[in-house]
């Protein structure tokens, strides 16, 4: 019997759509949504390490212009590291204003492949809502209340149309039925190979046929429901023009020089990146660039 991996997937995907959470929006809101940024212990594996000032900056201009961030999945590395603890302390600078946002209802988080553990309650309760804080005595609380979710649908309650956000690994069966046999190949073969410039073949990231075949799924979905989904999980940022699919990439924050996310304001989206950039007297600083829109979401629909 010939086993449809691609049906498979695509039945994931519809399950993860199904079972989303639904978040009204108005063409008053502002939504920024960012993935895998893969946040590390801080050594020589944290991929996340060379951009953590670049993405700390971005999320200062979201948080104090009022948008609410969206994580699209993969936000730490935790088939690498066992311990979450561990990254929070590396990175507590970032969790101090990612609390801020959660503080102010405007944080959601999906999980996906590399941090799917987080979609198990006991998991949350245990790690994700008080953590060390060593500049004051006692444990602060991280989030409020905090869920991790497999999906969202951002719902226009004006116009009355759905974005489905996911991560996207569902259409990448040996990243999500199998992900412990995944993780057991990166944690103890992939990784250290990698340190010798061997490429892990199950990542969709690294692998492009592997790339190519979660992206055929991904627009193969979104084409047969007539649905925009917006997804990471490739690190391929990929924004549509009028006629083409309505699968959208916000691509990732581990790039080798910037960072990549997509915004939604005034009813409109745009790709944009984020990076460190030089001015007229060669000063540094990191500057937010549009790379793609901005286009009127109810042309897509």
């Amino acid at each position: 019997m010939v086993i449809n991996m691609s049906k498979i997937a695509l039945s994931r995907l519809t399950r993860a759509f199904n079972a989303a959470k639904y978040i009204p929006f108005d063409n008053n809101s502002k939504i920024i949504i960012m993935s895998d940024c893969h946040r590390g212990v801080g050594n020589w594996a944290d991929n996340f390490a060379h951009n953590q000032n670049i993405y700390f900056a971005a999320l200062s201009y979201y948080y104090d212009h009022g948008f609410t961030y969206i994580e699209l999945g993969d936000g730490d590395e935790l088939w690498e590291n066992r311990s979450y603890d561990e990254i929070i302390d590396s990175h507590n600078n970032v969790y101090w204003l990612l609390s801020k946002f959660n503080k102010k209802n405007r944080l959601y988080m999906l999980y996906g492949n590399h941090d799917i553990v987080k979609r198990d309650p006991a998991f949350i309760d245990k790690v994700c809502k008080t953590t060390n804080n060593p500049c004051q005595k006692n444990d602060i609380t991280l989030f409020y209340d905090i869920n991790f979710y497999e999906g969202l649908v951002l719902y226009n309650i004006e116009e009355q149309y759905k974005i489905f956000l996911t991560h996207g690994h569902q259409a990448d069966i040996f990243n999500d039925i199998f992900w412990r046999l995944s993780r057991f190949l990166v944690r103890y073969l992939w990784g250290p190979l990698e340190l010798i410039g061997l490429k892990d073949p199950t990542s969709a990231a690294k692998n492009h046929a592997k790339r190519n075949k979660v992206e055929r799924n991904l627009i193969k979905w979104a084409n047969d429901h007539n649905q925009m989904i917006v997804a990471g999980h490739t690190h391929k940022a990929v924004f549509p023009t009028n006629g083409d699919p309505l699968y959208f990439n916000d691509g990732s924050c581990i790039h080798p020089r910037c960072i990549t996310g997509i915004e939604i304001t005034n009813g409109e989206i745009q790709l944009i990146k984020w990076s460190v950039q030089v001015d007229h007297r060669y000063h540094l600083y990191v500057g937010r660039t549009i790379l793609e829109g901005p286009i009127e979401l109810s042309s897509f629909l």
